[in-house]
């Protein structure tokens, strides 16, 4: 999963499709509940995705911890199994520093750009491609792809910037998801000194754990405690 700000970003870490191909059924409602652990402080997750207006789609994540509270939002289109963000809002308050940004991907002019406390050089506009995600999309189409068997190579715009992903399966490994051991895929992803690792079950939705290191030291661990 990757979280928007710098340290969310690898975590969701995140990637894109140059074409997202899937079937029409992309989309699904689900909440799913996460025992979390950032930078060493335990908390509590949730992400959910609910349908919004039309064809567009409503995805949210969340951690809170007792010194922190990071939020990430996003709007989204699914036509015909293609994901496409609409909007964005990234949130976050680490003991007294608060950092709140918005994207907009306007697919009329192409675009992307980001508003609120950003800096000059990551306002944008981006120039959009088809198949572009943002953050939290990546966590979609790592379970899609994964479960299908596809390459597993993303281009995601987010934050001012466009980065090139790819995640490779590292092996199986078993899980335990709502109180039932399941074999999961294991799936990591490196870019530089960050790497993200992601363990996908074909019944869920979204990773049932994603674990982003920084420096060889663990970073933000999420895992599903349930799914509804």
């Amino acid at each position: 999963m990757t979280i928007r700000t710098t340290t969310l970003h690898g975590l969701l870490l995140t990637a894109a499709l140059t074409a997202v191909s899937a079937p029409a059924s992309a989309a699904k409602p689900f909440s799913a509940d996460y025992s979390a652990s950032y930078m060493g402080m335990q908390g509590a997750g949730r992400m959910t995705v609910a349908p919004a207006d039309g064809n567009r789609w409503k995805y949210d994540l969340s951690i809170s911890s007792p010194l922190a509270e990071l939020r990430q939002s996003t709007t989204f289109e699914d036509n015909g199994g293609k994901l496409r963000p609409i909007s964005g809002s990234d949130s976050s308050k680490v003991l007294t520093k608060k950092k709140n940004t918005a994207a907009t991907y306007d697919w009329s002019r192409g675009v992307a750009t980001w508003t609120g406390d950003v800096k000059a050089d990551r306002a944008g506009p981006i120039k959009l491609q088809a198949g572009d995600l943002d953050a939290l999309l990546v966590n979609l189409a790592i379970v899609r792809d994964a479960a299908a068997g596809k390459p597993m190579s993303y281009r995601m715009v987010e934050g001012g910037r466009v980065k090139q992903l790819t995640y490779t399966v590292v092996g199986k490994e078993a899980v335990n998801v709502g109180g039932k051991s399941q074999q999961a895929t294991k799936v990591s992803s490196k870019n530089g000194d960050k790497e993200t690792i992601a363990w996908v079950v074909p019944s869920v939705p979204v990773p049932v754990r994603i674990l982003q290191r920084e420096n060889g030291s663990d970073a933000i661990d999420l895992r599903v405690q349930a799914v509804r």
